[in-house]
């Protein structure tokens, strides 16, 4: 199983560093594999996010999502993004971003850099939203349940995550905003702007998506439910796969965003170790591919299953990452700290979920018949 589902990630990394060597010689080869790395460091947890959507797909969506995805990873978020970031914020045409990205690294690097406040503040309000409606979100498992437990309570009142939001997004406009480092000067209204782009955007792509899953699922239980109905059934299953396909459909994009929203950070750190958009591409889109290969492992092994608090993780470290985000549109933080938040973040659930398997004497099972489990943390 782990040859199948991860062949494709071996094969391209061997071509992509076959490549690498061949174009820019040790050097690029070296730098490419760093990059790699670092990928799949700094969005491993976006892995186990990815998968908690993935699995209310089917086989055909999941085939979608590691070609056609990565190729929208790779070229569009890897390739596209950066060039398409400069060309909107220096006023320039596609052609005069794509000659200055090869011509003249040092002034685009400069140009990415200092779009990198409206980066942010997209990516970090959107991430800041998947934590908030999950932490809010009343469930079976708790694993920090001191802190679960009451946000649960209140997070029964209406648009509290889109409150909690625009308040987080106003504070960030207010403070490290006003004296950006990168870039220069007040950078308040791109923040706001960009943070209520990214709002909106969640709000779109989640809304939509989650609308066509409830709806589907309501047709799915009254199908099951009416046994007497047996020849309006097969109508109405006819209906539900063209719902279902709709709802895949909008979860897949609702995946994307997730997916560039993780790589913003990706992108920009990746300056630190070149300004050379191609030897970019390469490694982040090796690294995005073992990060696909490893979404469909965890769907297909069942592991969010077995070990139920790796949700619980991840998002913790989505809402780690949100403010990290924010915070460097002022402050420099390093990705070796932005990787090591999430890796450690998922590591401790994983330990737990093992605790909590032991503990119930079913290692690698849950019990999904109990209403509330906490993990006594």
């Amino acid at each position: 199983m782990l040859l199948k589902t991860f062949g494709w990630s071996f094969a391209i990394t061997a071509l992509g560093l076959a490549l690498a060597g061949v174009l820019w010689g040790w050097q690029g080869l070296a730098i490419v594999g760093i990059l790699s790395v670092l990928e799949v460091s700094v969005s491993f947890d976006n892995a186990v996010i990815n998968a908690g959507i993935l699995r209310k797909m089917n086989a055909f969506w999941q085939k979608i999502f590691l070609t056609v995805g990565i190729l929208i990873a790779v070229f569009a978020m890897r390739l596209v993004f950066p060039v398409a970031i400069v060309a909107i914020t220096a006023k320039l045409g596609p052609i005069e971003a794509v000659n200055l990205a090869i011509n003249d690294k040092a002034q685009y690097q400069e140009l990415v850099t200092s779009a990198h406040p409206a980066i942010a503040a997209f990516g970090g309000i959107f991430l800041l939203m998947i934590f908030l409606d999950f932490i809010f979100e009343e469930r079976d498992y708790k694993w920090l349940s001191w802190i679960e437990k009451p946000m649960a309570k209140i997070g029964k009142l209406d648009t509290l995550s889109v409150i909690i939001a625009l308040v987080v997004l106003l504070v960030t406009a207010m403070t490290v905003a006003t004296d950006v480092a990168h870039g220069g000067g007040d950078k308040s209204a791109t923040v706001l702007l960009s943070g209520v782009a990214g709002l909106i955007t969640y709000l779109i792509v989640g809304g939509v998506s989650g609308y066509f899953e409830a709806k589907l699922e309501d047709e799915d239980e009254d199908e099951e439910t009416d046994e007497a109905a047996a020849a309006p059934a097969t109508t109405g299953n006819g209906s539900a796969v063209g719902l279902a396909g709709k709802a895949a459909f909008f979860m897949f994009l609702y995946l994307e965003v997730i997916d560039a929203s993780f790589s913003f950070d990706g992108v920009i750190g990746a300056f630190a170790i070149t300004n050379d958009i191609f030897m970019m591409a390469l490694g982040l889109g090796i690294g995005a591919m073992y990060i696909r290969s490893l979404t469909v492992f965890l769907v297909r092994k069942g592991s969010l299953d077995d070990y139920v608090y790796l949700e619980h993780g991840a998002h913790y470290a989505i809402g780690a990452l949100a403010v990290i985000l924010l915070i460097t549109i002022k402050y420099e933080i390093s990705e070796v700290i932005t990787g090591l938040v999430g890796v450690v973040l998922i590591g401790l659930s994983f330990a737990s979920s093992v605790i909590r398997n032991r503990r119930e004497g079913k290692p690698g099972e849950t019990s999904g018949d109990k209403p509330e489990v906490a993990s006594g943390v």
